[in-house]
């Protein structure tokens, strides 16, 4: 029987791996430009996960928008810095994930995003009444309490590593702003400099006069 338990454990987890086809990713997104991704959908009520975070570039902001295979807006946002969202295909095609970075100018921003469709798991009745469906129905539910435990340690590594990729650059930006600050301070000290020394020595050398000290 544990032998018989691990066969199903083990089928449960092919099965659900099978079913879920994903597709992480980072990518960089200029200055006005507008950049799409697409995913397929073999069949209607499919779920589909979508993720994406900010990592850097000025204020960590960008629009989004998600159509469907007839090009009908599904979700949109405007200076997002982060999203995650579940839909529900109700039309089989090619489903269009897009990022625009129109509102800077100069900046580009660094995305870190994730695409997942995954179809419903069905549980499918024993070869015979009454055979190992207890053992088969506790096995599911482990299986499915398991993956559900799995994709929150996934969020929370997601969530920490956007965390530690925006206090990086928030870091770069301020010291290379500090180093500028004290390159600027320096030139204007010693820009002063020469010019008191450059007054003083017009003060003592002028033609037509002398000064004594």
């Amino acid at each position: 029987m544990i032998l018989l338990q691990l066969v199903w454990a083990l089928f449960y987890l092919i099965n659900l791996s099978l079913r879920v086809q994903a597709s992480a990713l980072t990518t960089a997104i200029a200055a006005n430009e507008r950049l799409c991704f697409y995913a397929d959908v073999d069949k209607e009520g499919e779920k589909i996960g979508f993720y994406f975070a900010v990592q850097s570039g000025g204020s960590f902001d960008i629009d989004f928008d998600i159509k469907d295979p007839n090009d009908k807006i599904l979700l949109d946002g405007q200076r997002e810095r982060q999203g995650d969202y579940v839909l529900t295909a109700n039309t089989v095609g090619e489903y269009s994930f897009c990022f625009e970075n129109d509102m800077s100018t100069l900046t580009a921003k660094l995305v870190d995003f994730d695409i997942m469709v995954e179809s419903e798991p069905r549980r499918e009745a024993p070869a015979k009444p009454g055979q190992i469906s207890e053992h088969t129905s506790a096995l599911e539910e482990s299986v499915f309490r398991l993956n559900g435990m799995l994709m929150n340690i996934k969020r929370t590594q997601k969530h920490f590593h956007t965390r530690e990729n925006r206090g990086f650059s928030i870091v770069k930006s301020t010291q290379n702003r500090l180093f500028w600050y004290a390159m600027l301070e320096s030139m204007a000290v010693v820009g002063m400099a020469v010019l008191q020394v450059y007054v003083l020595q017009m003060f003592f050398t002028k033609t037509g006069r002398r000064y004594r000290v």
